[in-house]
């Protein structure tokens, strides 16, 4: 589905769950059911889907443009930007309304997939303009890691592209892309952004894409993104790769799970001694 330009995978994990999917007329709420396009008629809300062909595009996103398909408030799309055509597509990944640059459009929904998920890990370079200058610690505790409400996050690199009288460009490098990360990531360190914009996804760079263009990318482009993404899905599924540390949060949650599991059981929880005493009462 996400190969034939549904939407993304994810979306299309929600669409089946939802019994949205239907297989030769009949729902099909599990995922990872495996089905022959060739043999079996798909179709979703009712409406059967075909293969299309693969397009891939490289927007240079104005302020104010939004990365969803669906805006009921009617605000300018990405998509709206694109040259007619049949195909569905969606943005890889998303920049929020406020920030500009890089956006890869594309109806691949595999490729689409390893350039988002954080598992993966794709490079994308940002130039950040923010008030004041970072001292040399506070970039170090972005490369380290802040604590955000969902958990620790944090930039791979952080260099001083150009310093001005009250405020500096930084040049930022995310492997991941959380809900407005590099803004609260900087917010963290008492540094307000005042532009974002993205230079580059993997090997795709803006380059001179004027903003509000849109260029198709070149097949060697196109070939180098997919062994990047093969690259560091390969990477992620190593068998001596470090698991991913646990926060404290998570290994208090599993603690007494654990003990279960190996017959152990830990001290036994305080009980709170009752404010009104122990003995009975009587009307």
């Amino acid at each position: 589905m996400a190969s034939a330009g549904v939407a993304s995978r994810r979306q299309c994990e929600e669409y089946i769950t939802a019994g949205r999917v239907e297989v030769d007329r009949v729902p099909v709420t599990e995922l990872g059911h495996k089905v022959d396009p060739e043999q079996s008629e798909i179709r979703v809300d009712g409406e059967p889907i075909k293969s299309s062909r693969r397009v891939y595009y490289a927007v240079n996103k104005p302020p104010g443009v939004v990365c969803t398909n669906d805006d009921p408030s009617g605000r300018v799309r990405v998509i709206d930007l694109l040259p007619p055509s049949s195909e569905r597509v969606y943005t890889v990944g998303r920049l929020d309304q406020n920030s500009e640059g890089l956006i890869l459009v594309t109806n691949d929904g595999w490729l689409a997939q390893q350039l988002t998920h954080p598992r993966f890990g794709v490079e994308k370079v940002y130039h950040v303009h923010v008030a004041g200058t970072p001292d040399p610690e506070a970039i170090a505790s972005l490369e380290r890691g802040v604590h955000l409400a969902e958990g620790a996050a944090k930039a791979e690199r952080v260099t001083i592209k150009r310093r001005h009288k009250q405020s500096t460009v930084l040049e930022m490098v995310l492997r991941e892309g959380r809900n407005r990360e590099i803004r609260r990531l900087l917010a963290r360190i008492g540094h307000k952004v005042m532009s974002l914009r993205r230079m580059s996804v993997g090997n795709v760079r803006l380059g001179r894409l004027e903003v509000g263009e849109v260029r198709r990318l070149r097949p060697e482009e196109i070939t180098k993104l997919r062994q990047i993404a093969n690259m560091r899905r390969d990477e992620a599924d190593a068998p001596g790769r470090k698991p991913r540390r646990p926060s404290k949060r998570s290994a208090k949650r599993a603690a007494p799970h654990a003990a279960k599991r190996s017959g152990k059981s830990g001290p036994s929880p305080k009980t709170k001694r009752s404010r009104r005493g122990t003995g009975n009462r009587t009307k």
